[in-house]
């Protein structure tokens, strides 16, 4: 799962949103700030886990090894939050029913984006409700494992963040990595930049880390590379019913037609994944909002002699009028011009 970037606290909401919301989510950032203790301490805490306390003590690493790379040094993930439940945040989302127009929410600082999150799951689906309530949307809730506040707050380490398999080391790289390169460039109004360019860094930056001396034990890498490309399959096929729904919303054939066929797309798209989960229009264009930019930022590393660094310092002379529109799916125009 990717993280979420939840910006800044939601403290700044404008004033259409409820106290009850501005509350919640200023508790809960308290008491997630409150419950964090030095990592250095948890690792050498007899009663932390080994498993976490290896992982743990392999942050600092992953941290330096990313600003070699060209990510911002921050001062992040220098405590640890055990949260004692499933999720970090919990994430809405909606969307119109028969075409992919995203609900989007304005913040002063992150700009708009399409989703909202609380740190509360009963919060988080009793808004929901209240979306599907006030009109016809197709709306969707799913737990983060971690999140960004883009620099306003020292982010721990998240016990959300921590897997128990092999494959854990990898994971928790990739999510540190993917969040410091939110927090080294951030484009207020471009989610689907702002994400791609997390995921695709992060992904290479794993890659590469996971597989010099010393940093994995035997197996970690491979077992990180099989789940990756699971995932990585999983996401294609996430993306193929994406553009069969597009398709069908932009033809000429009846609102019930299309219904009926959205139904049988989403029930084969639930087969194929062997999931339990249900998807819809909220949950399909969540999922578009990360990876989309891979092919462009592949042309760029190469026109970069491979190199991150060079990369992140071309991505960094971007900002906000840089872009022709605001919330651009397609903006390799953008890449292809640095």
């Amino acid at each position: 799962m990717r993280a979420l970037l939840f910006a800044p606290l939601l403290l700044l909401l404008p004033g259409c949103f409820t106290a009850r919301y501005l509350t919640q989510a200023a508790v809960g950032q308290a008491q997630l700030i409150g419950s964090g203790r030095p990592l250095s301490s948890v690792v050498k805490n007899p009663k932390t886990p080994p498993h976490v306390q290896r992982l743990l003590g392999r942050v600092p690493a992953m941290k330096a090894f990313g600003e070699k790379r060209g990510l911002k040094p921050t001062e992040n993930y220098g405590r640890y939050s055990d949260l004692h439940r499933g999720a970090a945040v919990w994430v809405v989302q909606a969307c119109k029913p028969l075409k992919f127009e995203p609900l989007r929410w304005s913040f002063p600082i992150a700009g708009t984006v399409p989703y909202l999150g609380f740190f509360d799951e009963g919060a988080a689906r009793a808004y929901a409700e209240t979306l599907k309530a006030g009109e016809e949307l197709d709306v969707d809730v799913r737990g983060a494992g971690a999140y960004s506040t883009l620099g306003w707050f020292k982010d721990p380490v998240l016990s959300t963040m921590i897997g128990d398999g092999p494959d854990a080391l990898g994971w928790l790289t990739n999510t540190v990595l993917h969040e410091s390169v939110h927090a080294t460039l951030y484009i207020p109004g471009q989610s689907s930049f702002n994400e791609s360019l997390a995921s695709f860094v992060a992904d290479k930056l794993t890659a590469e880390w996971l597989a010099q001396p010393g940093n994995a034990k035997p197996g970690e890498a491979k077992a990180y590379s099989d789940a990756f490309a699971a995932g990585t399959q999983r996401v294609k096929r996430l993306h193929r019913a994406y553009e069969e729904l597009d398709a069908l919303y932009g033809s000429s054939v009846s609102d019930d037609e299309k219904r009926a066929k959205k139904a049988e797309l989403l029930a084969e798209l639930k087969s194929d994944l062997k999931t339990k989960r249900n998807f819809n229009n909220a949950a399909l264009a969540g999922y578009r909002t990360y990876d989309t930019g891979g092919p462009a930022f592949e042309r760029l590393l190469e026109r970069c002699g491979n190199d991150l660094g060079e990369l992140m310092k071309r991505v960094g002379t971007l900002e906000g009028s840089s872009f022709p529109e605001p919330q651009m799916e397609d903006f390799s125009p953008v890449i292809d011009g640095l």
